[in-house]
């Protein structure tokens, strides 16, 4: 099993910090020139990640995630999402290759064709399906879920929406160790900006912790595309320093290791009405990407993402050098 970078990186956290290989590293970049930018674009694709029932950027978090729910015993996952959550249809396809179960919080959102097909992909799964409509009623049913799977003395191990927890940020912060690699060795230049899709944080976060760990000055820009979790630059800057500080608990020497003020950016003029409510310009970036660039986007996270690069890119708000595109969707 090829070992992380993280672990390169940080050997001492090899033995207090345990990892589970999940797919095939290092992703592949190139460039996108098809999309005619002004600025240099090269996409860094996930999509391919993975060799289970589901691919793409979860498949990082779980790397680490499942390895601790094993360590503590847990015999069940528990965690929420909307009723298209790739988060939620990653965990379940990969803890059960583990021997762990899988219970999902599910609330609701608008439904459309992508939507219906990870439905049935989640009854498929084999895992629990708690259908809980909205936030409050969630909330409000957090202590039946936890009595509804504990195992014996075996409480669940809790994971908050898409697994952002400081564990499993730590997958971005691989992706990120990736693409300092990659730029070392002359695959791709060092680029100016990283975008990514942010629906929960963790990988916006990962991803400014992993860059200040190559030295590489790119800054993370955040296309934010979920209104029901506080994502603003603070927040994830707040996130990635929690993720710094678990590396230092478990014995990692990072010295004043730190992702600075200004490190990431966030646009949230791409959302439209509301998480997983479709927007025309992120419908057109999914076409052109299909047809132009050969990338199979979603309407979610990584279409809105592509739709505010390509505006902001034609307005000169993306200056400084090249640009890397996070595709983070991982369809099977």
């Amino acid at each position: 099993m090829r070992p992380p970078l993280l672990h390169g990186r940080c050997p001492e956290l090899t033995d207090s910090l345990p990892f589970l290989r999940l797919g095939e590293a290092p992703t592949p970049v190139r460039p996108l020139p098809a999309l005619g930018t002004r600025a240099e674009l090269w996409v860094k694709d996930e999509s391919g990640y993975g060799n289970g029932g589901w691919g793409g950027n979860k498949v990082r978090k779980l790397e680490w995630l499942l390895p601790e729910a094993r360590r503590r015993g847990a015999r069940t996952i528990l965690t929420v999402g909307g009723l298209g959550t790739n988060w939620g249809l990653a965990a379940a396809c990969y803890a059960r290759e583990t021997g762990l179960e899988v219970a999902l919080g599910l609330i609701d959102h608008p439904v459309d064709e992508h939507v219906r097909a990870q439905l049935e992909r989640l009854r498929a799964s084999g895992a629990t399906l708690h259908f809980l409509h909205s936030k409050n009623r969630l909330i409000l049913a957090a202590p039946w879920l936890f009595a509804r799977h504990t195992r014996g003395r075996s409480l669940p191990y809790y994971l908050p929406a898409g697994g952002s927890s400081p564990l499993g940020t730590l997958g971005a912060v691989e992706i990120a160790l990736e693409l300092g690699a990659q730029v070392e060795a002359g695959t791709v230049p060092e680029p100016a900006w990283l975008v990514t899709p942010v629906g929960s944080g963790g990988t916006a976060a990962g991803l400014a912790l992993g860059l200040r760990l190559t030295g590489m000055r790119t800054r993370v820009l955040g296309v934010v595309v979920n209104d029901t979790l506080r994502l603003d630059p603070t927040a994830l800057l707040g996130l990635a320093r929690r993720s710094a500080a678990l590396l230092r608990a478990r014995g990692a020497d990072l010295g004043g290791t730190a992702p600075a003020p200004g490190s990431i950016r966030t646009e949230t003029a791409w959302l439209g009405d509301g998480y997983a409510h479709p927007t025309r310009a992120a419908d057109a970036a999914l076409a052109r990407a299909s047809a132009e660039a050969g990338l199979t986007l979603e309407r979610t996270y990584t279409a809105k993402a592509l739709a505010a690069l390509l505006a902001l890119d034609a307005a000169g708000r993306l200056e400084g050098g090249p640009v890397v595109f996070l595709h983070t969707h991982g369809p099977r």
